[in-house]
Formats: structure tokens, sequence, C-alpha cells
């Protein structure tokens, strides 16, 4: 199985299909694409992702793109742990959070890139509208974790690393975050898999 990611190891969703291949125990190959140079846009990777966007992956003759969809893929074909509660109604409210964190909250992602998370960037002052972002985004978090909570549901699930990244998106920028929203994704930060993502090499000035 190959893996099609950023170069610069920035892309969040990239990160999710990272994180989630080695949850799942796979064996697969990074294939590093530099986005400034549009090299996603390339004709050969065209045919690989139809939205010519990172991730993607290649297992056998069969190719998807998109983060969540590559999760849900390889947790139905493969046995390995669950990346996904076996609850259907967990399960449905995991899928719900990974589309809402990707769809909406735009102005936190603009103003609170992931360089502020992996390369430890100061940013400005979040603006009033990342402001009602971020309580937007603290309300929706705590209606599905109380204080000393350590996952989303009953194990951990992939849509722990989505929240735990969006997230530190704010603690790592110094944001005021609620204290036990912060420290969720302070534990979450720490699991195996996350800490291979985070200390790839990144060579950027």
């Amino acid at each position: 199985m190959i893996l099609y990611v950023d170069a610069n190891y920035l892309s969040p969703y990239a990160m999710s299909a990272f994180v989630a291949l080695r949850e799942k125990g796979l064996t697969f190959e990074l294939h590093l694409l530099d986005l400034q140079k549009s090299e996603q846009s390339a004709p050969a990777y065209a045919e690989i992702s139809s939205t010519q966007r990172v991730p993607a992956i290649v297992d056998d003759d069969f190719s998807l793109s998109e983060s969540s969809a590559i999760s849900e893929y390889i947790d139905e074909c493969y046995i390995g742990p669950k990346l996904y509660p076996l609850d259907i109604l967990s399960r449905a409210r995991a899928r719900a959070l990974q589309a809402w964190l990707r769809s909406d909250l735009l102005s936190i992602r603009e103003e609170r890139s992931t360089e502020v998370v992996f390369l430890q960037r100061s940013p400005q002052p979040l603006s009033a509208k990342a402001q009602a972002a971020a309580n937007k985004l603290f309300h929706a978090a705590a209606q599905l974790l109380q204080p000393g909570q350590l996952h989303l549901f009953e194990q951990w699930s992939i849509a722990d690393t989505d929240l735990a990244l969006m997230i530190n998106r704010l603690v790592l920028a110094g944001d005021p975050v609620p204290e036990h929203l912060a420290n969720y994704a302070a534990l979450q930060w720490q699991r195996p898999s996350v800490q291979d993502w985070v200390n790839l090499a990144r060579n950027i000035t």
C-alpha cells in the first residue's frame, strides 16, 4: 500500500490517514508530493486522486482519496484494531464529527494553520470571527467530552485524533482553551501513532 502525503507533513488530513494506517497495523510506503510545486496536479497523480489533493492511497489496483474515506475503507477491509466505534450510533457521531471538522471552522484553520502545530510558529491574536469559531468548537467538544474523559467514545477512534488536532491548533498557539479539552488534546497527542507523524523531519525555513 502507498500513502501519498504532502512533502512538508503539514496536512491535517494526511496526518489523519497516516495515523489510521498506523493504528490498523498496516505496512505502507510514504510517497511525498511537493504542493508548492503543484505536484498534486501532475497527470500521473490525477489518475490516482480524482480530487488532486492529499492524502490518497493506492492499495493494489485500487486508489482512493479523502482522509475520512480512507479511514473507513481500511477499517472495513482489514482486520486489526477498529478505527471507528462498534456501536452504530457512536460510529455515526464519529463520522459526523469528522465531516464537521473538515467543512466548518474555516477561520480557525486559516488563523491557526498547522504551521502553528508542527513548526511552532507564533501567530497573531485570534480575530473576533475566529474566536467565535473557537467558542463553537468548545461547545461542540464539551457536549461529547466530560472532564477526565479519555476518548470521545468508549474506546479510541480516529475522530479523537482529528478533534485533538483542531483543539491543539489553539492550545499550541497559546489561546485560552477550557482545561479539560486541553488535557484531552494533550493526552491524544501522546499516542504513538500521532507522535510518529509529529516527529517526522520537516525542512522548512
